[in-house]
């Protein structure tokens, strides 16, 4: 772990939040039948998987998951270096008249979440559209709140939240320690950025 960087959250702790967010939904939704849970690339994806595993073990549901990339529809695409597509995946059935949950793990400025808006409204007209996510950091530049939240974890700008998932970087946590240069940043860009 780099120097003046702490953990906040450890596997067991990510692990119940994300039962916390999928009994807040089932409970929200009644029961969860016409949900759609997608992910945010790159670590949104497998937060939703989760979510969806612990939805089918309460209520014995599948919960159509895919995934929402929102590369082309983000704001900053002329001040930011190049970026890979990532994937878009819609569950069979499309997402018309669906409650659709957007999943990313940090909410920060608001504007990751404003283009995943804007990406969904080109895919199909849900009836309405909530977010979840493992951490809000504050820092709103757009009147964007999340309706699920694992952690609220007041920074500074001056600091960076790094969410480090099994699926992608081979253990659960949550660390937070001094900003990082975006030019020669890896791992969470999108947080540090604008999520």
């Amino acid at each position: 772990m780099p120097e003046g960087t702490r953990a906040v959250l450890d596997g067991p702790e990510i692990n119940r939040a994300l039962t916390r967010i999928a009994h807040e939904v089932l409970e929200r939704t009644k029961g969860g039948q016409e949900v759609t849970l997608l992910g945010i690339p790159s670590r949104g994806v497998p937060l939703a998987q989760r979510l969806a595993r612990r939805i089918e073990r309460v209520e014995d549901l599948a919960v159509p998951t895919g995934s929402l990339d929102i590369t082309m529809y983000r704001d900053d695409l002329r001040l930011a270096p190049a970026r890979a597509l990532g994937r878009t995946e819609i569950p069979d059935g499309g997402l018309d008249d669906r409650v659709v949950v957007l999943v990313d793990d940090v909410l920060f400025s608001g504007r990751t979440v404003r283009a995943a808006l804007d990406a969904l409204g080109d895919l199909g007209r849900p009836r309405a559209v909530q977010l979840a996510v493992l951490v809000d950091r504050g820092h709103r530049e757009l009147p964007i709140r999340a309706d699920y939240v694992g952690k609220n974890l007041p920074t500074s700008l001056r600091e960076n939240v790094d969410v480090r998932l099994s699926e992608t970087d081979d253990q659960d946590a949550v660390l937070l320690g001094p900003a990082r240069s975006r030019a020669g940043s890896a791992g969470s860009a999108d947080q540090e950025v604008d999520s």
